[in-house]
Parts: structure tokens; C-alpha cells; sequence
């Protein structure tokens, strides 16, 4: 065996090289962007303390200038660790995170006493907490980034992750209701004050399975064995894992009484296999079987009751919401209704009622910002989401290695997927679950889950960006980390016999 010889590699072109540079500074529009999104946060704190306390304080800015010192450290281990990352990601989600904590200060405002609010501290209540979230959240996301320097080291545990994910999943499940259940779903582990939803850190070991077992298996599920109205069907006895997954989701839905858990699992599962496979099969067959098992369990509700009957009556409030409007409808007609009121531009940062929303700091938030902001900046805030999705979907498409692609198009989707849940569930378009809304949503679970999240597509976007450099002797360098096998379309040596 003898290696190819290769010219020696010519100087680099001028324009080879102003790419470098090109790609080196954009952590310069990143930190521009992430101080546009700080002032835009203290501009909401300001506007809502003019409505609600018929004057600014001194101290309005704080809250958004200890979010920008937090997110400023993110920025600076993204710099010198993650250089090529995408500078659109961490800007978006710091916007979305900041009106997260500027909307939960508003609600300790609205919910204090009108003498008391001006002297409110600004560190004090939910938004307080959600600051100090944050915090430990971002930490976590750093500490990833400063962990995994490639995002194919993680898939050497795929199967660790893969088991962890589910004994996270089943957990709340096989709980006594007294410390797993909150407002009729299973999905939490409560020990005291303090409270941990396991399924949020689920999802991202679920998918990091996924995507390792999709690249290893995606041959075999890409076979058809017969064609249907101009569609390749797979083989039946490749349904096996789909029809896996299929049954764990229906069975979160029956024990964690929770659509929007049992959505979301087997959705992600089903679109990571999309892009493995790329046939559209699989997608029809995912949906055939998340619908039948979801009418089967109202079905089921209706006649046997016991584990179902929960999903029933969620079905049935859903149905016709304001046959109840008082009791069991409450929620979602007061969710409508401040939708309703807020119209096409909104009552205004601090102009409206949404204290009055059951839950409007979890499940409820985008109803109750949505009073506000109105359907124009609902739609913002929906396009900074889509942002953060075709980001992602932009970094899967680039990255060289399938695992990364899979891995980064399911984290995308994923969040995508979320953010649907509770925003059809608040508007009526689908059941009401127990999901929140990423970034916004008060609480630690989510918001550190999500910033994992955050930070591993950080990771592709970085390797999938990061120009390929040429190696001594005129030898193509292979990217590091990751079995070969995984590594595909990445240049490696030319050998001949």
C-alpha cells in the first residue's frame, strides 16, 4: 500500500483567505446582535413600568444588563471554542429568554399591591428566579461546549443515552400521583420546593439514540418493498422500530396522561427517520399510528376510563371549551379570550390582565403575552422560533457527517415540534398539554434542557461552518472525533493498492 502523492498545496487565495476571515468575524455580528437584543429587553422593562406604575424607575435596566453579563460570558466561550458558530442562535434565544424574565417581573408587578409596586425589588419574585435560571442554565450550556469539542465524541454513548432517556421518560410515570402530577399530567418529580421534569432532558438523549441508531440502520429502513400511489413503502419487518416507539408514546400518553409528551417523543423519532431515509412512507405511517393510538385512547376514555380518562376529558374541553366555561373550561376560555382582547397590535407591555390566567407563567405565558403584544408581535416572536429551527436545519444541510446531520435536524424539529404543542393547545387547534414554551416559560427544567439544546447545535453549526485546512505533506486532514464509518463526505487520504 502506497500513499498518492499530492502537489504541495498552493498559497491560499486571496479569496480563501477573506473567507477565513469572513467566518472569524462573525462572533463580531453575534456580540452586535446580542446587545441589540439586551436593549430591546430593558426597552420592554421600561415600557411595562410605565403602564403599571405611571413612571420608570431607576433601576429598569438591571434585570436586561445581568441577562447581557450572562449571556456576554456565553459569548465569549463561543468565541474561542466554537468560533465558526452560527452568530444568529445565541442572540435569538437570549431575546426570547429575556422577555421571558421581563414578562414574569410584570406578573410580580401585577400581582403585587398598587402601593407596593413601585418599591418591588428588581431581583424579587418569579422573575428573579428565572434570572437566576438562567443563569445556572447558560453555565451548563458553556460547560457542554467546553466538554464536547466535537459533536460525534457524544454518539460513543449512544446506547447509555438511549437507556438514560427512557428511565428519565418512565420515571413520573411510576410515581405516586402526590409527587408526579400537576394539573393532571404526570410529568414531574417534586421532592419539597423543589421540582425537576425529567422528560425535558429526555428528549435530548432520546435523540442523540436516535440519530446514532438512524445512521447504522438507515440502509436497511430505506428498502421499499412496494410502491402505492407513486410511493415507496417500506418492508414490514422494518416497521419493528417505528412501531417501538410508537408504543412507548402511547403509553406516556395512557400512565403521564400528557398528548403533548407523547407528541413530541414519537414525532421527533419519526421526522430523524425522514431525514435518514428520506421517504415520505415514513412520515404517512407515523401519523396513521399517532392518530389511531390518540383515538383509540379517547375511545378508550369514553367507555373503560381508569388511565384514559384523563386524555378524554382533555379531548372533550378541547371539543367544546365553553360548554364549562367556569370550571373545567376555564383555562383554555380565559386563554381565547385574552388572545381575543389583545387583537391586531395589543393592550401594550404592562396594559393588560394576564394575571388573571391560570398557570400564565408555565402553560399560559404566550396567551398572556400575547394580550400585550397583540397578534403582530405574537408573530415576532413566532419568527425569531422559526429563526432558531431554520438555523438549525441550516447547520444539519451543512455539517459533513451524517450523525451530525440527524442529530442537528432532530434538535431543530424538536424545538419546532414544542413550540407548536403549546401554541396549538393555547389557541385551540390541538388538546391542551403540559408543555411549555421554550425560553419563555417559568421554570428550570425546560429552560436548562433547552439550552443544552441550544448548545449542541452551537457545536455542529461550528463544525459544519469551520473550514476544511489542508494537512503537511498535501494530505487532506480528516475532521476529529468519530469513527470513520460516521464521517461522511469529510476528505481523507487517497490510498492505492
Amino acid at each position: 500500500m502506497t500513499v498518492a502523492a499530492t502537489p504541495a498545496p498552493s498559497p491560499a487565495t486571496a479569496g480563501e483567505q477573506s473567507g477565513v476571515r469572513l467566518a472569524r468575524s462573525r462572533r463580531n455580528a453575534e456580540l452586535s446582535l446580542l446587545l441589540l437584543a439586551m436593549v430591546l429587553v430593558a426597552a420592554y422593562g421600561a415600557t411595562v413600568e410605565a403602564n403599571l406604575l405611571d413612571t420608570v424607575t431607576p433601576d429598569f435596566w438591571m434585570p436586561a444588563a445581568a441577562l447581557g453579563a450572562v449571556f456576554l460570558g456565553l459569548h465569549l466561550v463561543i468565541r474561542f471554542l466554537a468560533p465558526f458558530a452560527d452568530p444568529a442562535l445565541l442572540p435569538a434565544v437570549a431575546l426570547l429568554n429575556g422577555l421571558g424574565v421581563g414578562f414574569l417581573r410584570r406578573i410580580d408587578l401585577g400581582d403585587a399591591p398598587v402601593a407596593e409596586r413601585e418599591s418591588l425589588a428588581v431581583f424579587a419574585g418569579q422573575g428573579g428566579r428565572q434570572l437566576a435560571w438562567t443563569l445556572g442554565a447558560v453555565i451548563l450550556a458553556a460547560g457542554l461546549l467546553v466538554l464536547m469539542r466535537d459533536h460525534r465524541s457524544i454518539s460513543r454513548y449512544a446506547y447509555t443515552l438511549g437507556l438514560a432517556g427512557i428511565v428519565l421518560v418512565m420515571i413520573p410515570a411510576v410515581l405516586p400521583s402526590s409527587i408526579s402530577e400537576i394539573n393532571g399530567a404526570k410529568l414531574w418529580v417534586r421532592v419539597g420546593s423543589f421540582s425537576i421534569q425529567p422528560g425535558e432532558f429526555a428528549k435530548l438523549a432520546l435523540l442523540v439514540f436516535f440519530a446514532y441508531y438512524l445512521v447504522r440502520k438507515r440502509e436497511v429502513l430505506s428498502l421499499a418493498s412496494r410502491r402505492f400511489l407513486g410511493i415507496d413503502f417500506p418492508r414490514g419487518r422494518d416497521l419493528g422500530p417505528v412501531v417501538g416507539v410508537w408504543l412507548i408514546s402511547v403509553l406516556v400518553l395512557v400512565f403521564e396522561k400528557d398528548l403533548g409528551t407523547s407528541l413530541l417523543y414519537f414525532g421527533m423519532f419519526v421526522v430523524t427517520l425522514y431525514i435518514a431515509t428520506e421517504r415520505v412512507s415514513w412520515l404517512l405511517i407515523g401519523l396513521v399510528l399517532f392518530f389511531g393510538g390518540a383515538y383509540l385512547a379517547y375511545f378508550l376514555g369514553s367507555t373503560v376510563g381508569g388511565p384514559f380518562a384523563n386524555f378524554y376529558l382533555r379531548a372533550e374541553i378541547w371539543l367544546d371549551p365553553f360548554a364549562d366555561p367556569t370550571n373545567k373550561g376555564y383555562q383554555l376560555v380565559q386563554g381565547l379570550l385574552a388572545l381575543g382582547t389583545g387583537g391586531l397590535f395589543g393592550a401594550g407591555p404592562g396594559g393588560g390582565q394576564p394575571e388573571i390566567l391560570p398557570e400564565v407563567q408555565n402553560d399560559f405565558i404566550f396567551a398572556g403575552i400575547g394580550e400585550e403584544i397583540g397578534l403582530f408581535g405574537l408573530s415576532a416572536l413566532l419568527v425569531v422560533y422559526l429563526l432558531i429551527v431554520e438555523r438549525g436545519l441550516r447547520a444539519a444541510l451543512a455539517v459533513r457527517d451524517s450523525f451530525g446531520k440527524l442529530l442537528a435536524g432532530g434538535l431543530a424539529f424538536t424545538l419546532g415540534l414544542q413550540v407548536f404543542v403549546i401554541v396549538g393547545g393555547i389557541s385551540k387547534l390541538i388538546p391542551l398539554t403540559g408543555q411549555t414554551t421554550p425560553f419563555l416559560s417559568a421554570g428550570g427544567s425546560s429552560l436548562m434542557a433547552n439550552w443544552l439544546l441550544i448548545a449542541v447545535l452551537l457545536r455542529v453549526s461550528d463544525g459544519a461552518r469551520r473550514p476544511v485546512t489542508g494537512g503537511g505533506g498535501g494530505k487532506a486532514v480528516r475532521p476529529s472525533g468519530g469513527p470513520p464509518e460516521q464521517l461522511h463526505g469529510a476528505p481523507t487520504e487517497v490510498i492505492k493498492p
